[in-house]
């Protein structure tokens, strides 16, 4: 049998494939951009040539596939809010009919990436762990007694619709106050702009990072707020599910300590019950791998 696991991570500016080892290594990978404005079967084109790509000439033992949400995970079917021709698409099926009907795994991203930092990154020795995404939006994904937690649907750790404000602005999901709403890379941005950042019209959270980091007082205090917000989602999905680590990745926590240092802080005041006493915050190892890592992970849970 084959040491080797196909993963894929389809997401709304990219879809990526590799073959991960049986210790979690990335031995192959290849990376196409989502077409935008494109039909369903015009993206399933793109995931069908990454699939034979990596696998020419290197067989293997079965696929996991991340994919952004919502999912449908008893139905094998995915509706990515970010690659708006998906509804409903039967992306198990269709993997799984590419490759001969090798086993395949389904799980979405923020799960994916929590499972291999639980494997091979920041979550390693956890048992109730958060995995969280804060990038262009928020995602998160849950491992809870060392094993991947998808919930009814395959939604579960779907973080970013945390409300933490209840005035807040109006959210994409059709909610108000979410986390998302404020700790969005492009929320920040636009939060900073209203709040006199003078900046580039195309300047963006990157930039805004550079900003704070330089003392710029707009953008520092774009980075606090947008850190308040994101403790107060981790001290309540804490306080709910017991958790002993939370692993930040994303491009927003790749800024550092001007992300790092408020958040810890805001934590501290949101965490007053004694069990939450242990909870430990560290920034993603894997980076945009963990996506691949955790994806190959679904086989080795199975």
């Amino acid at each position: 049998m084959s040491d080797l696991t196909l993963a894929l991570d389809i997401g709304g500016t990219k879809i990526s494939a590799g073959l991960v080892d049986r210790g979690g290594d990335l031995v192959r990978t290849e990376e196409l951009p989502t077409p935008r404005g494109a039909g369903a079967e015009a993206v399933w084109r793109v995931v069908e040539e990454l699939i034979v790509r990596s696998t020419t000439g290197a067989p293997v033992r079965g696929v996991g596939v991340a994919s952004a949400g919502p999912i449908d995970l008893p139905a094998g079917t995915v509706s990515p809010i970010n690659v708006p021709a998906w509804r409903d698409f039967p992306v198990r099926e269709r993997v799984a009919a590419t490759l001969g009907g090798l086993p395949v795994r389904l799980a979405g991203d923020g799960l994916c990436m929590a499972l291999g930092e639980h494997w091979r990154g920041a979550g390693q020795g956890a048992r109730f762990l958060l995995g969280l995404v804060v990038s262009t939006g928020v995602g998160g994904g849950l491992v809870l007694d060392g094993a991947p937690y998808a919930g009814r649907t395959g939604n579960a750790g779907h973080v970013g619709h945390v409300v933490v404000d209840v005035a807040g602005p109006p959210c994409s999901c059709g909610g108000h106050g979410c986390v998302e709403t404020i700790a969005a890379g492009p929320k920040m941005v636009a939060w900073a702009r209203e709040n006199g950042w003078a900046a580039s019209p195309d300047a963006d959270a990157q930039v805004l990072a550079v900003a704070a980091a330089a003392g710029d007082a707009v953008a520092v205090q774009a980075f606090e707020r947008a850190a308040t917000a994101v403790a107060a989602t981790i001290a309540s999905v804490a306080a709910v599910c017991d958790l002993d680590r939370v692993v930040i990745g994303g491009g927003v926590a790749r800024s550092g300590a001007i992300l790092f240092e408020p958040l810890r802080a805001a934590l501290g005041r949101f965490t007053g019950l004694g069990f939450l006493a242990g909870l430990t915050v560290r920034p993603a190892r894997l980076g945009a791998a963990a996506g691949l890592v955790g994806a190959a992970a679904l086989l080795r849970e199975a």
